[in-house]
């Protein structure tokens, strides 16, 4: 027997205690146990006046929150289907996830989502607004949330949480894949629990830590590590305002412990060697903290070494991580693959970044480094309860309490990603060396090339973007008879960016070179359908952006060679 909603029943016993902040009204609020506990309840009162059911599937359209909290506990604790969906997605995915989820309710962040839902000819769907303009009643079919939660009158019975048997549905996650319409992955109280309590065993998150939220709350990676971890061990949440306020958010809320995409780090160490590129002196002191804090971490320190490193960190690192708040002890990085480069620079700073490994079929952590015998090229043992194999094809395969009951109305899919064993079929080929598991790349993804040559692109592409002046990139050449690369850049020089690229390729096999390349200022982002909301780059998309440029250039390069 197991629910979900026990994460937040069990702070009952301490109502005081602050567990999430949000800036409202212009200011940071804090929210103590009692308050949410208040909320959720409020919220079960909607529910119950709605006549839900259990089993009855509530879908959640808000930006991070306490309300994203309220419902979700609020729904899980009746045995309610929660249905998180991406606030930055367009309504007609949105409106897809809704239909095909069966949902009775939507809970959306403001008017336009409401009305824009609305415009896609949803039927039987309740769509309440958080952040509504509607002083009383519903305006086009889209009522006020906060006017509901009022009008309700709140049940006399405490926060309600049902001894659910095991294997009961929570929660209809649906991916936010690179092509396709998503599926919706099926995952119980005892998945999401089972991996909870897993990653709980690792012991890298404290009652006393800060934690800010920053990536949305509808994927599983922020879901679980973000907000549920957290108020499984009493944490604060902080919640972001949004990736265009997040440096002031890092620099006044001073979090601990983050989790976060690549991506973050990408751009953070990119503006690091744009600072110190035009000084010998600051490039040559970072470079050389970097040596002696990696070489240090690594124990191979010599005695130089240990008297150099608190220098080097005192005076070069640390006004760097004051800009990530000062009290940064431990990022998660997930969701892609991070360069090693940039994680060792980190680490060497004295910031841990565990790079981690997962799925949303797996809950989605499957394994994650370490802080003690962190090996950045990998992504870390599999977790307490998670057995991991290398299948045909070195496929790499899972097997745990946190794999996915199946997807919802997709028998098919589901046999084809979980054998007869139990196993969870990844579809990543990997390499598993002392206990640790190394990425190499997605079986569909590996090109080959029209001599016969295979490759990995994500191998490549990883090496690449450790050179700041490409921002994206994506390689092609499935059935070709060379590799090309779009890239997002600001310098336009073509034959410099092939050597510059190519000088990154020198530890790969000779055949994978860049011969050809397409350049864009334009960077790609949710808004432009190239990257996911969980800021993946949409493989397919891009390729099909720039179909007809691809096209004239393989024709060029076979007509000049």
């Amino acid at each position: 027997m197991a629910n979900v909603a026990e994460l937040l029943k069990q702070h009952e016993a301490t109502p005081n205690r602050v567990l999430f902040r949000q800036f409202m009204d212009n200011e940071w609020v804090d929210f103590k146990a009692h308050e949410m506990l208040e909320l959720a309840q409020q919220w079960q009162s909607v529910f119950r006046a709605m006549g839900m059911l259990e089993g009855d599937r509530v879908a959640i359209c808000l930006k991070n929150s306490i309300h994203w909290v309220a419902v979700d506990q609020a729904a899980l604790g009746m045995s309610l289907v929660c249905v998180p969906l991406y606030v930055d997605d367009n309504a007609s995915n949105i409106a897809y996830c809704i239909e095909n989820s069966g949902a009775r309710l939507v809970v959306v962040e403001n008017d336009r989502i409401g009305k824009n839902l609305l415009g896609q000819g949803l039927k039987d769907v309740r769509i309440l607004s958080v952040k509504s303009e509607v002083a009383e009643g519903g305006r086009d079919g889209v009522e006020n949330a906060l006017l509901v939660l009022k009008g309700v009158r709140s049940d006399t019975a405490p926060f309600e949480v049902l001894d659910l048997p095991n294997k009961t549905l929570a929660t209809i996650c649906y991916t936010s894949g690179t092509s396709g319409r998503p599926k919706g992955v099926m995952l119980s109280h005892d998945n999401m629990l089972g991996n909870v309590n897993s990653c709980f065993q690792l012991d890298i998150a404290k009652p006393e830590d800060t934690f800010l939220s920053f990536l949305p709350m509808s994927h599983m990676f922020e879901r679980t590590g973000g907000y549920y971890l957290p108020l499984r061990v009493g944490a604060k949440v902080v919640f972001a305002r949004g990736i265009n306020q997040l440096p002031d958010d890092l620099a006044t809320q001073a979090p601990t412990v983050i989790f976060a995409v690549p991506r973050i780090f990408e751009k953070f160490y990119g503006r690091i060697q744009a600072s110190v590129k035009d000084s010998r002196f600051k490039r040559k002191a970072f470079e050389k903290l970097v040596d002696v804090g990696w070489r240090m971490e690594q124990g191979k320190g010599g005695i130089l070494d240990h008297f150099q490193l608190p220098l080097l960190r005192a005076k070069v690192a640390q006004p760097i991580l004051e800009r990530l708040g000062g009290k940064l002890r431990l990022a998660v990085v997930g969701g892609a693959a991070l360069d090693s480069t940039i994680a060792k620079a980190f680490i060497a700073m004295g910031l841990p970044i565990l790079h981690g490994y997962g799925m949303t079929e797996a809950c989605p952590v499957i394994s994650v480094n370490r802080p003690k015998g962190n090996v950045p090229e990998s992504v870390g043992p599999a977790l307490p309860d998670v057995e991991v194999k290398l299948g045909d094809h070195d496929e790499l395969l899972a097997r745990g309490p946190n794999v996915m009951m199946g997807y919802w109305q997709n028998e098919e899919a589901t046999r084809d990603a979980i054998d007869a064993q139990g196993w969870l079929h990844t579809g990543d080929v990997a390499e598993i060396k002392d206990s640790r598991i190394y990425i190499r790349g997605r079986i569909k993804d590996i090109m080959v090339l029209s001599n016969g040559e295979k490759f990995s692109p994500q191998d490549a592409e990883m090496a690449i973007i450790g050179d700041d002046v490409f921002e994206q990139i994506v390689l092609v050449g499935e059935g070709r008879p060379f590799i090309s690369m779009i890239a997002v850049t600001a310098n336009s020089n073509e034959k410099e960016l092939i050597k510059r690229a190519n000088a990154k390729l020198q530890d790969l096999p000779r055949y994978i070179r860049v011969r050809r390349i397409i350049t864009t200022k334009e960077p790609w982002t949710v808004d432009n359908g190239l990257l996911t909301p969980t800021l993946k780059v949409k493989r397919q998309r891009v390729v099909e952006a720039f179909k007809e440029r691809i096209n004239d250039l393989y024709a060029e390069g076979m007509s000049s060679d």
